[in-house]
């Protein structure tokens, strides 16, 4: 509740602020955003920039809480005739943004009514596949993208003899040696339960999570995940659960904190984790591609994307919409990229931005902010790897957290979990598609 008070606050103190200067010819183009601290003024940095760089348009940047609470907002506002132009909507709400029939105006269409040139093949293909139709078609526009990494703590590993490991199993024999060597109540664990060990996991191996491309092709797609890979993973953290070489930390990223005090040596995140690590960390750290099975073939495949991507609304008028395409064309330019990949940890999204990072040296002194970057274009997306669109993301992820808790309690088999999460899954996807298709 106080970051709605906080939203509506600056909302309000914008307005009032807004009221008081002299009247501009500038059309105002209103972007509501999720983004607090830094990151927050990295959202200001760049409003800013753009509005002192050209004199018809003014980006007016106001932050609606979380991100469910601003995805909840901007839908609320469309329907009372008063969306912004511009929403940040987390990766997992594309499929309702994509069910708001009428509600958005696709990037691609928008950027060509304007007439701004644009080019989806310069951006990062891992990246906008997630926002794009099968067509390549971008829906919406990317803008603060992350992946999985494993967090490791090197001087414990050193303490204790241990190798950085690469596969699932040297992570579990270096859990092990961890927990035996003053690590008692944690030798490895993760944030996201289900984006890491359901949703990357899949499509790190390149198995499917559910028909249709992931949701990526159709609504009606059909939750796959109960297979022997995702199973053989539940399994073991079962069994490793048992004297907390393992140690389950919630359902979001709260337990994030183990990492940086010292108590879980080896932790997988999102990398948007860096700011907090790079500020709490008493220790050498270092972040490392996601583990992956040896034994299944063609592993690693690619990873997929956390954040979140800008929707542009629909309803404005063409001058506003022009505006926008400006603004979005003026967020893609390769210096403007690379700085918001230096300044916030997020990944620049073009190809040449990345290229550029590379060449001025910028991954030399901290390789492990390149690591997701190598996750997501370690090869070509395949359908098991481009990404999710599964409607009522945020309900199904509690509904798959609830499964393998009750597994990691020793209630149900990982089996018998994983099959539930499937089934109950598809009752809700089936009650979504009903909603979704026309």
């Amino acid at each position: 509740m106080a970051l709605r008070h906080f939203g509506a606050a600056a909302a309000f103190a914008l307005t009032i602020g807004m009221t008081a200067s002299p009247a501009l010819a500038v059309t105002e183009i209103q972007w509501w955003h999720a983004m607090t601290g830094a990151n927050n003024d990295v959202i200001v940095k760049l409003a800013s920039d753009f509005n002192v760089s050209q004199t018809d348009y003014k980006v007016v940047p106001t932050y609606k809480g979380n991100y469910p609470d601003t995805m909840n907002a901007g839908i609320a506002a469309f329907r009372a005739g008063n969306a912004p132009h511009i929403m940040q909507v987390f990766e997992v709400g594309t499929a309702t943004m994509m069910a708001a029939t009428g509600a958005v105006k696709p990037v691609y269409k928008l950027m060509a009514d304007a007439g701004e040139k644009f080019d989806p093949k310069n951006y990062l293909s891992a990246i906008t596949g997630y926002y794009s139709t099968s067509k390549g078609e971008m829906l919406s526009f990317p803008f603060n993208s992350s992946s999985t990494v494993m967090w490791v703590n090197l001087d414990e590993l050193k303490k204790a003899n241990v190798e950085i490991p690469k596969t699932w199993p040297e992570v579990f024999a270096a859990a092990k040696k961890l927990h035996d060597n003053g690590h008692a109540t944690c030798g490895f664990s993760n944030s996201w339960v289900t984006w890491v060990n359901l949703e990357q996991l899949s499509a790190w191996h390149n198995v499917p999570l559910s028909t249709k491309a992931n949701g990526l092709d159709g609504f009606d797609t059909v939750l796959t995940f109960n297979g022997p890979l995702q199973v053989k993973h539940l399994e073991k953290l079962v069994e490793l659960q048992k004297d907390k070489t393992y140690d389950y930390a919630g359902r979001t990223n709260t337990g994030e904190g183990r990492f940086t005090s010292g108590e879980c040596p080896l932790y997988l995140t999102s990398s948007a984790f860096f700011g907090n690590v790079k500020a709490q960390a008493k220790f050498n750290f270092t972040a490392v591609p996601m583990p992956y099975y040896p034994d299944v073939k063609d592993a690693p495949q690619n990873s997929i994307i956390g954040g979140a991507s800008l929707w542009v609304m629909g309803g404005k008028s063409a001058d506003e919409y022009k505006g926008v395409a400006k603004f979005l064309s003026f967020l893609s330019d390769t210096d403007r990229q690379v700085y918001i990949h230096k300044a916030s940890g997020y990944l620049p999204i073009t190809k040449a931005a990345y290229e550029k990072a590379k060449a001025e040296g910028f991954y030399k002194d901290q390789p492990y902010l390149e690591t997701p970057l190598l996750e997501l274009t370690n090869k070509e997306p395949t359908e098991n790897s481009r990404g999710l669109r599964l409607g009522n993301m945020v309900q199904l992820r509690d509904v798959w957290s609830e499964e393998i808790e009750q597994a990691l309690a020793g209630k149900k088999t990982a089996k018998q979990a994983l099959d539930a999460a499937v089934e109950r899954g598809n009752t809700m996807l089936r009650q979504f598609e009903k909603t979704a298709v026309k």
